[in-house]
């Protein structure tokens, strides 16, 4: 803040304060140009690992026998949940994954939505898993049986 200690409008020896903004105009534009250099920084990513396979036109192995499948939590399009192939209500859906989880010592689970299936059932679906004991949910890409 500066002040104007001259004579103001003809009285003599009276100061006025007078605002001085080139301070303040430097620091705004000087945050702008922070801003604008760190926004294109700041997108949000999603880290995706996806298997790579030696020659894509051969047909994956068959799984070993000896291994437990996995445990795939499916949205049916008409919104129906599955845990495998067995169908579960959404209220008994939470304590029975949570069941499957702990008689198989892991916490994974995979996830497979339907093309008929609507957005917002499946992230109910996905929040159900989580309020099941799923610590990791794997999106499957392609259709499960």
């Amino acid at each position: 803040m500066a002040m104007d200690v001259g004579a103001a409008e003809g009285k003599k020896g009276k100061a006025s304060p007078e605002m001085n903004v080139t301070p303040l105009v430097d620091v705004v534009l000087v945050l702008l140009i922070i801003f604008m250099v760190i926004a294109p920084a700041l997108k949000a990513t999603f880290w995706v690992r996806v298997p790579e396979r030696a020659n894509p036109n051969e047909p994956a192995p068959p799984p070993d026998p000896n291994l437990q499948q996995p445990i795939v939590v499916s949205v049916r399009a008409d919104g129906r949940i599955r845990i495998n192939r067995e169908i579960v209500p959404d209220a008994q859906f939470p304590n029975r994954l949570h069941r499957v989880l702990a008689a198989r010592g892991e916490r994974k689970v995979f996830f497979d939505a339907a093309d008929g299936a609507s957005y917002g059932r499946a992230v109910e679906v996905l929040d159900l898993a989580r309020r099941g004991g799923a610590a990791h949910i794997a999106v499957l890409m392609e259709q499960a049986d």
